[in-house]
Protein backbone atom coordinates (compact mmCIF):
# COMPACT_ATOMS: atom_id res chain seq x y z
CA UNK A 1 0.00 0.00 0.00
CA UNK A 2 2.57 2.25 1.00
CA UNK A 3 4.58 1.79 -2.33
CA UNK A 4 1.68 2.54 -4.32
CA UNK A 5 0.82 6.00 -2.27
CA UNK A 6 4.55 6.73 -3.14
CA UNK A 7 4.22 5.79 -6.70
CA UNK A 8 1.32 7.64 -7.35
CA UNK A 9 2.88 11.07 -5.21
CA UNK A 10 6.16 10.89 -7.40
CA UNK A 11 3.53 10.84 -10.62
CA UNK A 12 1.50 13.63 -9.54
CA UNK A 13 5.17 15.42 -8.85
CA UNK A 14 6.65 14.78 -12.06
CA UNK A 15 3.27 15.64 -14.05
CA UNK A 16 3.01 19.46 -11.48
CA UNK A 17 6.68 20.07 -12.75
CA UNK A 18 6.22 19.11 -16.55
CA UNK A 19 3.07 21.48 -16.38
CA UNK A 20 4.80 23.98 -14.85
CA UNK A 21 7.49 24.00 -17.37
CA UNK A 22 5.74 23.63 -20.20
CA UNK A 23 3.39 26.69 -19.66
CA UNK A 24 3.74 29.89 -20.07
CA UNK A 25 4.60 32.43 -16.77
CA UNK A 26 0.91 33.42 -16.28
CA UNK A 27 -1.65 33.43 -13.28
CA UNK A 28 -5.66 33.36 -13.62
CA UNK A 29 -5.99 31.25 -16.42
CA UNK A 30 -9.68 31.03 -17.42
CA UNK A 31 -11.48 27.44 -18.75
CA UNK A 32 -13.34 27.49 -21.94
CA UNK A 33 -15.01 25.14 -23.72
CA UNK A 34 -12.67 23.88 -27.63
CA UNK A 35 -11.60 27.11 -28.71
CA UNK A 36 -12.99 26.03 -32.11
CA UNK A 37 -16.35 26.72 -30.88
CA UNK A 38 -15.63 29.62 -29.93
CA UNK A 39 -16.97 32.94 -31.60
CA UNK A 40 -14.61 34.48 -33.84
CA UNK A 41 -12.74 37.80 -32.42
CA UNK A 42 -13.15 40.90 -34.08
CA UNK A 43 -12.40 44.15 -33.81
CA UNK A 44 -9.97 47.45 -34.91
CA UNK A 45 -6.03 47.52 -34.51
CA UNK A 46 -5.04 49.95 -32.29
CA UNK A 47 -1.73 48.59 -31.55
CA UNK A 48 0.69 45.51 -33.20
CA UNK A 49 3.84 44.13 -31.93
CA UNK A 50 5.70 41.79 -33.58
CA UNK A 51 8.18 39.77 -31.88
CA UNK A 52 9.33 35.74 -31.21
CA UNK A 53 7.54 34.81 -34.02
CA UNK A 54 4.02 36.15 -33.24
CA UNK A 55 1.87 38.96 -33.12
CA UNK A 56 0.57 40.76 -30.43
CA UNK A 57 -2.53 42.87 -31.39
CA UNK A 58 -4.58 45.20 -29.19
CA UNK A 59 -7.88 45.54 -30.29
CA UNK A 60 -10.53 47.98 -29.67
CA UNK A 61 -14.45 46.83 -30.43
CA UNK A 62 -17.57 48.91 -29.02
CA UNK A 63 -15.43 51.20 -26.73
CA UNK A 64 -13.66 47.80 -25.34
CA UNK A 65 -9.29 47.00 -25.74
CA UNK A 66 -8.04 43.72 -25.39
CA UNK A 67 -4.98 42.23 -26.32
CA UNK A 68 -4.67 39.15 -28.60
CA UNK A 69 -1.68 37.12 -29.17
CA UNK A 70 -1.74 35.14 -32.66
CA UNK A 71 1.15 33.40 -34.99
CA UNK A 72 2.88 36.26 -37.00
CA UNK A 73 0.65 38.40 -39.64
CA UNK A 74 0.99 41.07 -41.39
CA UNK A 75 -1.32 43.45 -40.28
CA UNK A 76 -1.25 47.39 -39.66
CA UNK A 77 -3.15 49.86 -37.21
CA UNK A 78 -7.00 51.10 -38.55
CA UNK A 79 -7.25 47.33 -39.78
CA UNK A 80 -10.36 45.65 -39.11
CA UNK A 81 -10.03 42.36 -38.17
CA UNK A 82 -11.80 39.00 -37.29
CA UNK A 83 -9.72 35.63 -35.51
CA UNK A 84 -10.55 32.26 -34.56
CA UNK A 85 -11.67 32.35 -30.98
CA UNK A 86 -8.60 31.63 -28.54
CA UNK A 87 -8.24 30.85 -24.88
CA UNK A 88 -8.12 34.01 -22.47
CA UNK A 89 -5.31 34.18 -20.04
CA UNK A 90 -4.43 36.34 -17.00
CA UNK A 91 -1.33 38.50 -15.81
CA UNK A 92 0.84 36.68 -18.89
CA UNK A 93 4.54 38.00 -19.38
CA UNK A 94 6.07 37.64 -22.39
CA UNK A 95 10.13 37.61 -22.04
CA UNK A 96 10.96 38.75 -25.69
CA UNK A 97 8.58 41.76 -24.97
CA UNK A 98 9.82 42.14 -21.53
CA UNK A 99 6.07 42.72 -20.86
CA UNK A 100 3.30 41.94 -18.62
CA UNK A 101 -0.39 41.72 -20.03
CA UNK A 102 -3.21 41.65 -17.71
CA UNK A 103 -4.76 39.72 -19.88
CA UNK A 104 -4.79 38.30 -23.28
CA UNK A 105 -6.27 35.76 -25.97
CA UNK A 106 -4.70 33.37 -27.52
CA UNK A 107 -6.01 32.63 -30.95
CA UNK A 108 -4.71 30.76 -34.25
CA UNK A 109 -4.46 33.70 -36.40
CA UNK A 110 -7.13 34.75 -38.76
CA UNK A 111 -10.44 33.12 -39.96
CA UNK A 112 -10.97 31.63 -43.44
CA UNK A 113 -13.46 34.85 -44.29
CA UNK A 114 -10.95 37.28 -43.06
CA UNK A 115 -8.09 35.71 -44.66
CA UNK A 116 -10.24 35.84 -48.50
CA UNK A 117 -11.29 39.00 -47.40
CA UNK A 118 -7.62 40.53 -46.92
CA UNK A 119 -7.04 38.82 -50.57
CA UNK A 120 -10.11 40.26 -52.02
CA UNK A 121 -9.21 43.98 -51.04
CA UNK A 122 -5.35 44.06 -51.24
CA UNK A 123 -4.50 46.45 -54.31
CA UNK A 124 -7.49 45.54 -55.36
CA UNK A 125 -7.80 46.72 -58.82
CA UNK A 126 -4.37 48.66 -58.87
CA UNK A 127 -1.92 47.98 -61.62
CA UNK A 128 1.68 47.89 -59.07
CA UNK A 129 3.52 48.72 -63.02
CA UNK A 130 2.10 51.57 -63.36
CA UNK A 131 1.83 55.28 -61.64
CA UNK A 132 -0.94 56.33 -60.21
CA UNK A 133 -3.39 58.65 -62.47
CA UNK A 134 -1.57 62.49 -62.86
CA UNK A 135 1.34 60.92 -62.22
CA UNK A 136 4.22 60.08 -64.12
CA UNK A 137 7.56 57.67 -63.61
CA UNK A 138 10.76 59.15 -62.98
CA UNK A 139 12.54 60.24 -66.10
CA UNK A 140 16.07 59.75 -64.60
CA UNK A 141 18.51 57.45 -66.22
CA UNK A 142 19.16 53.75 -64.88
CA UNK A 143 22.40 52.78 -64.85
CA UNK A 144 22.34 48.58 -65.17
CA UNK A 145 24.43 46.75 -62.38
CA UNK A 146 25.56 50.28 -60.91
CA UNK A 147 27.29 49.47 -57.13
CA UNK A 148 26.13 50.95 -54.66
CA UNK A 149 27.99 51.38 -51.54
CA UNK A 150 26.54 50.80 -48.40
CA UNK A 151 25.51 53.49 -46.16
CA UNK A 152 27.51 53.82 -42.89
CA UNK A 153 26.23 52.89 -39.57
CA UNK A 154 25.88 50.12 -37.29
CA UNK A 155 21.94 49.65 -38.36
CA UNK A 156 22.55 49.80 -42.22
CA UNK A 157 22.69 47.03 -44.92
CA UNK A 158 23.26 45.59 -48.08
CA UNK A 159 20.74 43.80 -50.05
CA UNK A 160 22.68 40.59 -49.99
CA UNK A 161 23.02 41.05 -46.06
CA UNK A 162 19.63 41.62 -45.58
CA UNK A 163 18.45 38.84 -47.31
CA UNK A 164 20.86 36.25 -45.42
CA UNK A 165 19.75 38.08 -41.86
CA UNK A 166 16.03 38.75 -42.99
CA UNK A 167 15.24 36.52 -39.91
CA UNK A 168 17.11 38.17 -37.64
CA UNK A 169 15.84 41.39 -39.23
CA UNK A 170 12.35 41.12 -38.41
CA UNK A 171 10.39 44.25 -37.14
CA UNK A 172 13.55 46.12 -36.70
CA UNK A 173 14.38 49.34 -37.63
CA UNK A 174 17.50 49.49 -40.80
CA UNK A 175 19.40 51.80 -43.26
CA UNK A 176 19.50 50.51 -46.93
CA UNK A 177 21.23 52.58 -49.74
CA UNK A 178 20.81 51.92 -53.38
CA UNK A 179 19.10 52.80 -56.88
CA UNK A 180 15.95 53.95 -57.69
CA UNK A 181 14.65 51.55 -60.76
CA UNK A 182 10.47 51.47 -60.37
CA UNK A 183 8.40 53.72 -58.87
CA UNK A 184 4.40 53.46 -58.19
CA UNK A 185 3.08 56.76 -56.27
CA UNK A 186 -0.45 56.90 -54.35
CA UNK A 187 -1.03 53.10 -54.44
CA UNK A 188 -3.12 52.73 -50.69
CA UNK A 189 -1.69 56.20 -49.37
CA UNK A 190 2.00 55.79 -50.30
CA UNK A 191 4.68 55.27 -52.85
CA UNK A 192 6.06 52.22 -53.54
CA UNK A 193 10.27 52.57 -54.55
CA UNK A 194 11.85 49.81 -56.34
CA UNK A 195 15.47 49.99 -55.03
CA UNK A 196 18.51 47.79 -55.72
CA UNK A 197 22.30 48.22 -55.02
CA UNK A 198 24.05 45.54 -56.93
CA UNK A 199 25.55 43.64 -54.11
CA UNK A 200 25.82 40.47 -55.90
CA UNK A 201 25.22 36.65 -55.44
CA UNK A 202 21.66 35.15 -56.02
CA UNK A 203 19.73 38.05 -54.09
CA UNK A 204 20.54 40.33 -56.23
CA UNK A 205 17.36 41.53 -56.44
CA UNK A 206 14.94 44.74 -56.21
CA UNK A 207 14.26 45.80 -52.13
CA UNK A 208 10.76 47.72 -52.19
CA UNK A 209 10.43 50.20 -50.09
CA UNK A 210 6.68 51.92 -48.75
CA UNK A 211 7.37 56.17 -47.95
CA UNK A 212 5.19 59.11 -48.34
CA UNK A 213 8.55 60.57 -49.90
CA UNK A 214 8.94 60.86 -53.49
CA UNK A 215 12.35 59.98 -54.94
CA UNK A 216 12.70 59.37 -58.96
CA UNK A 217 13.37 56.58 -61.17
CA UNK A 218 17.69 56.83 -61.21
CA UNK A 219 17.91 58.80 -57.86
CA UNK A 220 20.52 57.10 -55.25
CA UNK A 221 18.68 56.84 -52.13
CA UNK A 222 18.87 56.08 -48.59
CA UNK A 223 15.98 54.27 -47.08
CA UNK A 224 15.26 54.21 -43.44
CA UNK A 225 12.59 52.14 -42.38
CA UNK A 226 11.08 49.23 -40.23
CA UNK A 227 12.11 46.02 -42.05
CA UNK A 228 9.59 42.33 -42.95
CA UNK A 229 10.10 39.92 -44.80
CA UNK A 230 7.60 37.12 -46.34
CA UNK A 231 4.79 39.55 -46.63
CA UNK A 232 1.89 38.32 -48.30
CA UNK A 233 -0.81 41.43 -49.26
CA UNK A 234 -2.95 38.80 -51.53
CA UNK A 235 -4.01 39.28 -54.88
CA UNK A 236 -0.58 37.97 -56.27
CA UNK A 237 1.49 40.34 -54.23
CA UNK A 238 3.64 38.67 -52.10
CA UNK A 239 7.09 40.46 -51.03
CA UNK A 240 9.96 38.37 -49.62
CA UNK A 241 11.59 41.48 -48.24
CA UNK A 242 10.48 45.15 -47.78
CA UNK A 243 11.14 47.84 -46.09
CA UNK A 244 7.93 49.72 -44.66
CA UNK A 245 7.24 53.55 -43.68
CA UNK A 246 10.05 54.79 -44.70
CA UNK A 247 11.85 57.71 -45.27
CA UNK A 248 13.97 58.30 -48.79
CA UNK A 249 16.57 60.58 -49.05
Amino acid sequence: MRKTVAAVTVLMLVFIGCTAFAMPEMTGQKVYKNPDELPPITGKVVEAINSGGYTYLHLEKDGVKSWVAIPELYVTVGDEVELLGGVEMGEFTSKPLSRKFDQIIFSNGPTEKYNKTRKENAHKGVDMGKPAPGKKKGSGKVVEGLKVEKAPGENSYSLEEIMQKRTELQGKTIVVRGQVVKVSAEIMGRNWVHITDASGGKWNNKLVVTTKDTPEVGDIVTATGVFHNNVDFGGGYYYEIILEDATVK
